[in-house]
């Protein structure tokens, strides 16, 4: 089910309407997860027997870990957990890639292999089941002495945490595409809600942004970047190419940034914070400032679980480009079941690993306008020209695209889509540009944000939503 269908808003209705019938967090838990499990079942129904048996497994895991208590049953209970999650991710996502790596050509779907390595890929699996490996680590760190309270420590008996646990995992505005949240983050605000704390004016804005995002400037520029694909590319000129790689940056950010401002605004309506999961990402200066403003939830679960237990950067220069390439191609690896995310991922983890070689020189040291609009020009045309695998994930596609762009270099360039392209893109551009000025804004910016234009911008934003809105394409994010 799709945040934009009609079945949906039903379905929101009638889960609002019964969630504050009692002001009951037994009640409320378990009219979250009906509706949760509905809308996961909505279009293909056996998907609820995977993800039931990973809810299970989780909860039975971390369960073991919280009530054991000599430290060799805990750390055999936290391995157990997240080998099975790993276990039953690897299975279904990447069963394909590595046949077809280590063996050869898929067999045919008669077989009983080939009927295995034919099942498509769950919906959301990523994403649950990296909060089912977020538990069991949390409540693993707080047995062990950690910092923080372990997640289970107000729960009364396996059914209470099994409730709870059930709804960490497949709470609807974040089970299908994130944002990432802890579980030492979620499970706390598992309390009694009331009607009355509802934050109206933070939903309203979240919603109608994260909507215009999405219907207004994604699925419209959806419809004009399909170009970048061969054969489309070759009658297009290397500027035009350019234009619409960049619209495709523009794209994804606003698709999966509008998708996560819909759970976010979806959340708050039941009473639950979900963390921020971008904040500008295209005016980062370095790359590492980039992966701390874009898809931030999945940086800092890779930075907490992935590049901290490898030894982060304790280990010296060289092991710490090792752990950064290590870690990207794994976060690459976790976007697709292709090579060509590994690439993706690789790319990232190199550039990272680069800029941290080069950090002590003066174009990094340097606080002059040149200097920063240079390191700008250089993350942004990275970040994009590594979109390209996102877009185009077969490295022929790709290698044809690159040779259109060379080839088509002396075409004249055509001004009729780049201004379509242009009128879709502007609002993403103006929303980081504005942000460029938030501590100095020059004097006419000054005028409008003293107007309180927020209401307005918003009033806007939901017009163009009902008046302007494209076809609705799924959420790029869907596929991992």
């Amino acid at each position: 089910m799709l945040f934009t269908d009609r079945a949906f808003f039903a379905l929101l209705f009638c889960t609002f309407a019964a969630y504050y019938c009692r002001r009951s967090a037994g009640y409320q838990i378990a009219v979250l997860l009906v509706a949760s499990l509905f809308f996961y079942a909505w279009t293909q129904p056996w998907l609820l027997t995977l993800l039931g048996l990973s809810a299970l497994l989780s909860t039975v895991t971390s369960y073991g870990v919280e009530k054991a208590q000599e430290d060799w049953r805990r750390r055999a209970w936290a391995v157990a957990g997240v080998v099975i999650n790993l276990g039953v991710l690897a299975f279904f996502k990447y069963d394909r890639l590595v046949f077809n790596s280590l063996v050869g050509p898929l067999p045919p779907p008669g077989d009983v292999l080939g009927t295995l390595l034919a099942i498509p890929l769950p919906i959301g699996i990523s994403f649950y089941t990296f909060h089912g490996i977020s538990l069991v680590v949390d409540v693993f760190r707080a047995r062990q002495g950690g910092k923080t309270q372990s997640p289970l420590g107000q729960e009364r008996g396996f059914l209470d945490h099994a409730r709870r646990t059930f709804l960490y995992l497949t709470f609807f505005p974040q089970l299908i595409a994130g944002p990432i949240v802890k579980a030492k983050d979620f499970y706390p605000q598992m309390g009694a809600k009331a009607f009355a704390d509802i934050h109206w004016y933070g939903v309203a804005k979240a919603l109608i942004i994260g909507f215009f995002l999405k219907s207004v400037v994604a699925d419209n520029l959806a419809q004009q970047t399909g170009v970048l694909a061969p054969p489309f590319c070759y009658s297009l000129s290397t500027l035009n190419l350019v234009l619409v790689l960049i619209a495709y940056s523009v794209q994804i950010f606003a698709d999966f940034a509008g998708y996560s401002l819909i759970a976010i605004g979806l959340a708050r309506l039941f009473g639950y914070a979900l963390p921020d999961n971008f904040r500008f990402p295209y005016i980062a200066q370095t790359f590492s400032e980039f992966w701390t403003r874009w898809h931030m939830s999945l940086s800092a679960w890779l930075r907490d679980y992935v590049y901290y237990p490898l030894g982060g950067n304790r280990k010296g220069a060289h092991r710490t480009y090792v752990n950064l390439l290590l870690v990207m191609a794994l976060g690459g690896l976790w976007h697709g079941a292709g090579w060509s995310y590994a690439v993706w991922g690789l790319w990232h983890g190199g550039a990272l690993a680069l800029e941290r070689m080069a950090r002590g020189t003066r174009f990094y040291l340097s606080e002059a306008r040149l200097a920063k609009i240079a390191r700008w020009a250089l993350v942004f045309t990275v970040v994009t020209l590594g979109w390209t695998l996102f877009k185009l994930p077969d490295f022929a596609q790709v290698r044809e695209l690159a040779g259109a762009a060379w080839d088509n270099r002396h075409m004249r360039f055509s001004r009729g889509v780049p201004m379509l392209l242009l009128f879709y893109m502007a609002p993403v551009l103006i929303y980081h540009l504005l942000y460029q000025f938030r501590d100095q804004p020059p004097r006419a910016i000054a005028f409008l944000w003293g107007m309180r234009t927020e209401g307005v911008a918003l009033g806007l934003m939901l017009t163009a939503i009902m008046v302007q809105a494209g076809n609705p394409t799924p959420f790029i994010y869907f596929q991992f």
